[in-house]
């Protein structure tokens, strides 16, 4: 999986924003709030990854145990789902 090319990730007074460019910008009115391990993983779904590949970078970059990594990975991949993030 990998997420569309037409949004990018900023960070913003402290803050991680998806923000949608190009064509994206008609559809997808507003942006998208993360927080740090969302933009970690954001980051991470920019090139071609697995589910399994994510959660083994939360477990190396984060002091979790396996089946909150992939609670967390499944979450955010459902909520990319939804706001049609996903290529």
């Amino acid at each position: 999986m990998k997420l569309k090319m037409d949004f990018m990730l900023r960070k913003v007074a402290g803050y991680y924003v998806v923000v949608p460019v190009g064509e994206s910008c008609v559809d997808f009115n507003g942006m998208v709030n993360l927080n740090e391990t969302g933009a970690f993983l954001f980051q991470r779904l920019q090139q071609e990854t697995s589910r399994e590949e994510l959660i083994q970078a939360l477990l190396e970059e984060y002091e979790v145990d396996e089946a909150t990594a992939g609670q967390a990975v499944d979450s955010f991949l459902e909520k990319l789902r939804q706001a049609d993030l996903l290529a």
